[in-house]
């Protein structure tokens, strides 16, 4: 029979898909992060990220406001450590002083209504470039949740709104619930890495803050396979989201982004909190290079994507795009 039913009618001009769009973003979906670097001054770009910077302290604040007034809400911040610095404890992690805690206190006061969400994870304070304390060849996993709670209190004394820790070890998200509520914080949020695949696209990233895994004398993981998850799994990454709501997660996180949409809606649908995906450095530097070619429209393609992972269940992006994002939403509200 020839149609009653006309999808076309629903498409017939921008107007009407306009009525019946089913997804829509803006610039408080977004969160942007941030490296930061010593010094004054500092604005030094990184190579494999074409338009991403490590900026020192100052510069910082200053995009921060940037951000902000483009509608920006969120930001989530990492340093990059002095080599002398670095050991295996990771104790310079907690330091009240140390580059984190004075970024966060100085983006607090300049932009008291920023989102911060620092880091949590010992790989950029490590001599060996993993997440956690190094023992008999492999990241240990309970001394390193120690590590890990000191360092999520002296974020929360800086004036964290949220910790974030990345660092895949197990039980860590229930001590640092117990951590931040015995020191008082019981308003600090975490938004946890629960679905943080062992993945190729995290290669830019790595070169940004000099955390890859490194050969060393003494026996280590050549990667970080024994704590990040295998990208083959799926249920793994439903059980993983759960346990971490279970130990008190308000967030949970899904990384990479575009690879692993199947994942984002699994989370999505079985957790009852905001589900966070990271469009990781990989996924932002491919499509740069591409764009640098000629072979794709930046825009178009950055705009595609972030809608994408939207309508498969985020509630908050994190992205390198935020920025160039933002001012593409903003334009087309004006």
């Amino acid at each position: 029979m020839f149609p009653l039913q006309r999808g076309r009618r629903l498409r017939t001009n921008e107007s009407i898909r306009s009525l019946v769009r089913e997804t829509s973003l803006s610039p408080s979906d977004f969160m942007f992060p941030m490296f930061i670097a010593e010094g004054e001054n500092v604005k030094v770009e990184i190579p494999s990220m074409p338009g991403i910077f490590r900026r020192s302290i100052d510069l910082t604040v200053e995009e921060v406001k940037e951000l902000f007034a483009l509608g920006i809400r969120a930001v989530n911040i990492y340093v990059k450590v002095s080599e002398d610095l670095k050991d295996n404890t990771g104790k310079e992690a907690w330091n009240p002083n140390g580059l984190m805690q004075q970024a966060i206190r100085a983006i607090k006061a300049a932009c008291p209504e920023m989102i911060v969400m620092p880091d949590v994870a010992l790989d950029p304070y490590s001599i060996y470039g993993h997440d956690g304390i190094i023992a008999n060849g492999d990241v240990e996993n309970d001394s390193t949740n120690d590590a890990l709670v000191k360092m999520a209190v002296s974020h929360a004394e800086a004036g964290a709104d949220f910790v974030a820790p990345s660092d895949m070890m197990d039980g860590r998200v229930l001590r640092l619930r117990q951590g931040l509520d015995a020191a008082d914080f019981h308003n600090v949020g975490i938004m946890s890495y629960s679905a943080k695949y062992a993945s190729a696209f995290y290669g830019p990233f790595r070169d940004a803050l000099d955390s890859a895994p490194r050969e060393a004398d003494v026996v280590v993981p050549k990667d970080k396979k024994t704590y990040q998850m295998d990208y083959a799994n799926r249920i793994e990454a439903i059980k993983e989201a759960l346990w971490d709501v279970e130990e008190g997660a308000d967030m949970v996180m899904v990384k990479p982004g575009i690879a692993y949409l199947d994942i984002v809606r699994e989370v999505k649908n079985a957790v009852n909190v905001p589900v966070t995906v990271y469009h990781v450095s990989g996924e932002y530097a491919m499509i740069k290079a591409a764009a640098e070619r000629g072979w794709l429209d930046n825009d178009k393609i950055m705009m595609e994507q972030l809608m994408c992972i939207k309508r498969a269940g985020a509630s908050l992006i994190s992205t390198y795009f935020a920025k160039e994002a933002a001012i593409i939403l903003n334009q087309k509200q004006t």
